[in-house]
């Protein structure tokens, strides 16, 4: 749970009565089953940061019958995350291990 108290510590960092009504941080479900993570990175420190896209489990070597595999990228200004059913810690870590870096 430490990830998440992290991830809650870095987005009370961006709200400054204007960042926060516009962009935001969206966890959600994929029905394969898995995870979604979403973080806004416009207005932040991290806008024009370089991200090396990272996945293990998918694409044409991999078997993605299992719920082994995670894909995390930057996207239209923000940090996209998708991963198996038991991966929402880690695409959270990942995001915390770049942000950390990159400030």
């Amino acid at each position: 749970m430490k990830a998440i108290k992290e991830l809650e510590e870095w987005y009370l960092s961006q709200c400054n009565e204007d960042w926060e009504h516009t962009y935001g941080v969206e966890i959600g479900t994929l029905d394969n089953p898995g995870w979604l993570l979403k973080i806004d990175l416009m207005d932040t420190d991290l806008e024009d940061s370089e991200y090396q896209e990272f996945s293990y489990g998918v694409g044409e070597e991999a078997d993605t019958s299992g719920d082994n595999w995670l894909i995390t990228k930057l996207e239209n200004g923000k940090f996209v995350g998708y991963g198996g059913p038991q991966k929402l810690e880690e695409l959270i870590r990942l995001f915390l291990a770049w942000a950390h870096g990159n400030a």
